[in-house]
């Protein structure tokens, strides 16, 4: 039985025709083939190689209606036609040109319409070009901004809406901040803020909710700064306390 990959079909399914296609002298030079290195075909694996083997072609190729063969041509396309290309409707087709442009163009996406991209632009940006992402609609944006601005800079992201970013900054950011980031809402932001907190600065989380901050904070205090934890409602933190006040090991 034939499947999909064996057949030779273009974007609209229909059979392609090398006797109708512009390029069949290509055919006779070895230079396309049939269900292998094929523009009008619809896998994009074929057109891929179509274009490695012709990359003359791909200017021409750069207003085709199908957006594989519009983003695969600007992977080969003279550069100095790809700043057009930043206007396609197809968001790979945008992503395709301006990984090839120089980095202002990059700025030009950073407020694209569609997430992937924002995605991507964000992973190349660097400094004070990422500022204005930080405020970006879509968390996973911004988680990437949060991984790349300079730690002076992720001041602006403390009360960033999304635990996640607020994980990453408090991994992050400068350490004169992290008392900042023990006051979040949240009980995972500020076991990571604990996490990198000098010894006196813990001591102001003895009394946190969160009975996971207050168990880490009975595993690295000293027990002489552990002893007014000895009564902590929670019995797992307690029985820690107790082990450390008395020199125990902890299990």
């Amino acid at each position: 039985m034939m499947t999909d990959i064996d057949e030779a079909r273009d974007y609209q399914g229909r059979h392609v025709d090398c006797d109708a296609c512009n390029h069949r002298n290509l055919l006779a030079a070895q230079r396309c083939e049939l269900r292998k290195a094929c523009v009008q075909d619809r896998y994009a694996r074929r057109i891929d190689r179509f274009f490695d083997w012709n990359p003359e072609l791909a200017d021409e190729h750069l207003a085709h209606p199908h957006f594989e063969v519009r983003a695969i041509a600007a992977k080969f396309a003279n550069p100095f036609l790809l700043p057009a290309m930043l206007n396609d409707p197809d968001e790979t087709v945008r992503w395709e040109a301006v990984r090839r442009l120089p980095s202002r163009y990059r700025l030009e996406l950073r407020n694209d319409p569609h997430r992937e991209v924002r995605i991507r632009v964000a992973t190349l940006l660097e400094g004070a070009d990422l500022l204005p992402m930080m405020k970006d609609s879509d968390y996973y944006v911004r988680i990437v901004v949060a991984r790349k601005l300079d730690p002076p800079l992720l001041i602006w992201m403390v009360d960033d809406p999304e635990v996640e970013v607020r994980r990453i900054v408090a991994q992050r950011i400068d350490a004169q901040w992290l008392g900042r980031m023990a006051l979040d809402p949240l009980a995972d932001v500020r076991l990571e803020a604990a996490q990198r907190m000098t010894d006196e600065q813990l001591t102001s989380l003895r009394q946190d909710p969160d009975w996971r901050v207050r168990h880490y904070l009975a595993s690295r205090l000293s027990a002489e700064e552990l002893e007014p934890m000895l009564n902590d409602s929670d019995p797992i933190v307690a029985e820690t306390v107790r082990r450390r006040v008395n020199g125990e090991p902890i299990s």
